[in-house]
Parts: C-alpha cells; sequence; structure tokens
C-alpha cells in the first residue's frame, strides 16, 4: 500500500492523478500542511467500513493503539444507598 500525500492545491489542480494514486492507497490531502482529509477507492471504504460494526470492533482493529481517543469528564456522582 502507498500512501501519498497532495495539498489541497494539488488535488484541485490535478484530480485524476489523485483519483489514480487512491487506487494503490490512501491520499492525505493537506490544508497549510496539515493533514485535513483522506481520499480511498470505494473498494477500500467498504473493506474498512464493512467488518467494523461495533466499537469493539474498531477498538480491536490493528493500529488502534495509535489512536487518541478523547473522552469528556464524567459528571455523573454516587448517590448513597440505603441497604436498610
Amino acid at each position: 500500500m502507498t500512501i501519498t500525500t497532495l495539498s489541497g492545491r494539488e488535488l484541485n489542480q490535478d484530480l485524476g492523478r489523485a483519483k489514480r494514486a487512491a487506487k494503490d492507497g490512501p491520499v492525505i490531502i493537506t490544508d497549510r500542511g496539515r493533514p485535513a482529509h483522506v481520499l480511498l477507492s470505494f473498494e477500500e471504504y467498504r473493506r474498512l467500513t464493512g467488518k467494523m460494526r461495533t466499537l469493539g470492533d474498531m477498538l480491536a482493529a490493528p493500529g488502534a493503539q495509535d489512536i487518541d481517543l478523547p473522552l469528556p469528564a464524567r459528571v455523573e456522582r454516587a448517590k448513597p444507598v440505603d441497604l436498610s
């Protein structure tokens, strides 16, 4: 798999190149030098989305350990329980 990186300007100037590159792997599209979007072939998109049905499937996928998953702070508080 080949990963191609194109600027937004390069994408606009040569969409055909981006589409051809997407057949060989993901195309990262940058905005002001930072990754902003990813272009995939439809087959690759279906492969990625077709198998993962649950959050557990996604977390168990290869490479998931590298994903930063920011979780909001918990705001609920436990209430006392009357056991009498």
